[in-house]
């Protein structure tokens, strides 16, 4: 038996369990340079080894184990490299071992095996650039351009590197690195702050406009020998660099790597030079919408409020979130509006759809509350203007809003709605409940009357505002929605309770910026709020993680706006009933004085009697009982009178030789600014003025 395997024209192996060489005859000697006469021993190279040689080597190896572990029997016809002769190598199991049998194959049978290799490449090379294009036509950013690239393209290769960079069109031959996967921080880092070299493969890429193929680091050291500390820094053996053009323009550069000595065939070398077309072009479709998600973004902020006011009586905090991976922009907003007499306008809506449109319409509505908060309509008044508004945009546009004025005067909030879900409200033990509001319907569909509410807000409670978008989702409808949103207020205030210490005094109360609420040395507002500032923008975040876990998978825009409203303390107001004839004037002049002596605001009794004696005058000339006057203490002061008429005042133009009609002239200089405000009982002519600096003594 062995005699016939000596003279055998084939090779004949003999491999035991761990694959090391038993027997090899002659032409096995010649094709595996084995040493026949030390049968027996360990020749020192298992079999895939020793078939170094061989092309499609890798898949030698893949039949050899699969014969092995299967106890099949498995063969492939392979190429000799340096001789260019066609094999067949067939395997059969035998006890302990393998048995390996190599003879040669005719002309017909190598030409039939290079058909079916190259109609095996083209179907894996087909296969690969599908899955590519798959991959990368879902891909919205830069970054899913990378994941995408690092998903798809690297394991076929057995690449393990990857860096991608685009031309920045600010700095003319400057590279910024979008993406990097298989490296070292500290690589990455080096590269995003050394800008790329004249001379570097990256360069030489985009200037040529061809690939480039760096097999060893010797190679590219010599190539590029300034760049030896960045070769050593990344860790890579072998690199493909090509060039990404999109358009008929090169916008960067992809480097491909391998921890390996790697030597790329032709066939292989084509098909990164084309998945690299795939690369650029979505690549260039992602900077695009990169760039178009950016000035959306800008245009969202641009037409919601940047900062929310710092206000005596009221402090807030907000959330905007928009929907999606979505580049659109989108019609919800919210906002906190400064009134008179310390009221606090909160309102937030909703333009229904996505896009400019929506945008747009949403910053018209926003201008238009702001303008009509500004001639203090009453919460169902505005609504009806607004509903007009919408009305007149077209048909196809809908809104909903929530409007909501807060008094401090006496801790009462009303709400009006159109078609917007019901707030929440917080009482200072932490409990949660709805609102029971009537919600109306949508602006553009409504028929006024629209319906209000008044409700008691005592301090240490919360308001919760919000959009629909926050509690319903595509698979949670808006009752379960809003079940959730109690739910985790609860909780949220629960904790906050449990971990909070005792009960601060009443002067340590703090304002929106953390200034003492205080005026020369007395508590300007009312200061019991066991809640602390940042408990607001706490729950703005529990809400928000709670209910949108994911905002990549939501459809629809979300705004959220958590108020914690403050009512002046009895100390801080003052006000009196005056009589219906001239002498109502004087007596307000003596009520300032003694009120204003009493709060140490001296500096301002000769303007504020000025004025009084001019609101007072009117209102007993040009107005009807009753006739009332207040005075507030906050970060400013002031000064109200009412009477029953709805007459509107307004300054007019004295002549030289008039003897009054400069009353409210007076009212202007005096004033840090004044208005009127209508309700169902009459008018409100009111002033404020700013309070006086306090000195320090030293």
């Amino acid at each position: 038996m062995d005699t016939a395997l000596h003279h055998m024209a084939d090779g004949f192996l003999l491999v035991d369990g761990d694959w090391r060489i038993l027997y090899a005859n002659p032409a096995a000697d010649r094709l595996f340079g084995t040493d026949g006469s030390r049968t027996g021993t360990v020749v020192g190279r298992l079999l895939r080894e020793a078939v170094e040689g061989f092309r499609q080597q890798a898949e030698l190896e893949r039949r050899c184990h699969e014969a092995a572990e299967s106890r099949e029997p498995g063969g492939i016809d392979v190429q000799r490299s340096s001789d260019g002769r066609w094999y067949r190598i067939r395997l059969a199991p035998v006890p302990d071992g393998m048995s390996v049998y190599v003879s040669d194959i005719d002309e017909a049978r190598i030409q039939e095996v290079r058909a079916s290799r190259s109609r095996h490449e083209a179907v894996r090379r087909a296969e690969r650039i599908k899955n590519l294009t798959v991959s990368l036509s879902g891909a919205l950013t830069v970054q899913d351009v990378v994941n995408a690239v690092a998903r798809r393209v690297l394991p076929p290769f057995g690449a393990d590197g990857l860096t991608i960079g685009v031309l920045e069109e600010s700095r003319a031959n400057r590279v910024r690195v979008v993406g990097a996967v298989g490296y070292p921080d500290t690589f990455t880092a080096m590269v995003e702050a050394e800008p790329v070299p004249a001379v570097s493969p990256v360069a030489d890429v985009l200037k040529g406009g061809a690939p480039l193929f760096v097999e060893t680091v010797e190679e590219h050291i010599a190539r590029y020998p300034h760049m030896a500390h960045r070769v050593h820094a990344s860790g890579k053996k072998s690199w493909a660099f090509l060039p990404l053009i999109a358009s008929g323009r090169s916008i960067g550069a992809c480097s491909i790597s391998f921890s390996e000595d790697r030597r790329l065939d032709d066939t292989e070398r084509t098909l990164l030079l084309a998945l690299s077309g795939l690369i650029a072009q979505a690549l260039e479709r992602a900077r695009l919408h990169d760039a178009d998600r950016d000035r959306a973004t800008e245009l969202q902020r641009g037409l919601l409020p940047r900062d929310l006011p710092a206000l005596p009586t009221l402090t807030a905090a907000a959330r905007y979130l928009p929907a999606g991976e979505s580049m659109d922009v989108g019609g919800d907003w919210y906002d906190v509006l400064p009134l008179s007499s310390g009221r606090v306008a909160l309102v937030i809506g909703d333009v229904m759809g996505h896009g400019l449109t929506e945008a747009a319409t949403m910053g018209r509505l926003r201008s238009a509350v702001r303008t009509l908060a500004d001639l203090e309509l009453a919460p169902d008044d505005l609504l009806v203007h607004l509903n007009d508004l919408v009305a007149d945009l077209g048909e196809d546009l809908y809104a909903t809003c929530l409007y909501a004025v807060y008094d401090p005067t006496d801790a009462s909030c009303v709400f009006a709605s159109a078609g917007h879900p019901p707030p929440v409200l917080v009482d200072p033990s932490g409990k949660a409940r709805f609102v029971d509001l009537e919600p109306n319907s949508p602006l553009g569909v409504a028929e006024p009357p629209f319906e209000t509410k008044r409700v008691h807000v005592p301090d240490g409670s919360l308001l919760v505002l919000y959009t629909d978008g926050l509690a319903e989702t595509a698979t949670r409808p808006m009752s379960r929605g809003m079940d959730l949103l109690k739910a985790t207020l609860d909780e949220a205030l629960a904790h906050e309770n449990a971990g909070a210490g005792p009960a601060t005094d009443r002067t340590d109360r703090t304002t929106n910026h953390g200034a003492p609420a205080t005026n020369h040395g007395v508590p300007a507002t009312n200061p019991a709020d066991p809640v602390p500032d940042p408990l607001l923008d706490r729950i703005c975040d529990r809400l928000t993680a709670a209910l949108l876990p994911s905002p990549s998978g939501t459809t629809d825009d979300a705004a959220l706006l958590v108020a914690r409203p403050r009512s002046f303390r009895a100390s801080d107001m003052a006000s009196w009933t005056l009589p219906e004839n001239p002498r109502a004037a004087g007596q307000a002049r003596v009520l300032i004085r003694e009120q204003l002596t009493l709060w140490q605001l001296e500096d301002l009794l000769m303007a504020t009697e000025l004025i009084v004696s001019e609101l007072v005058t009117n209102a007993v000339r040009y107005g009807r009982g009753p006739i009332r006057l207040r005075l507030l203490r906050s970060d400013s002061l002031v000064c109200e009178v009412a009477d029953g008429s709805l007459t509107t005042p307004h300054v007019r133009r004295a002549a030289e030789t008039d003897e009054g009609g400069r009353g409210l002239q007076l009212v202007t200089a005096l004033a840090h600014r004044w208005g009127a405000r209508y309700g169902t009982a009459g008018k409100y002519v009111w002033t404020e003025q700013q309070l006086p600096v306090p000195t320090v003594a030293g």
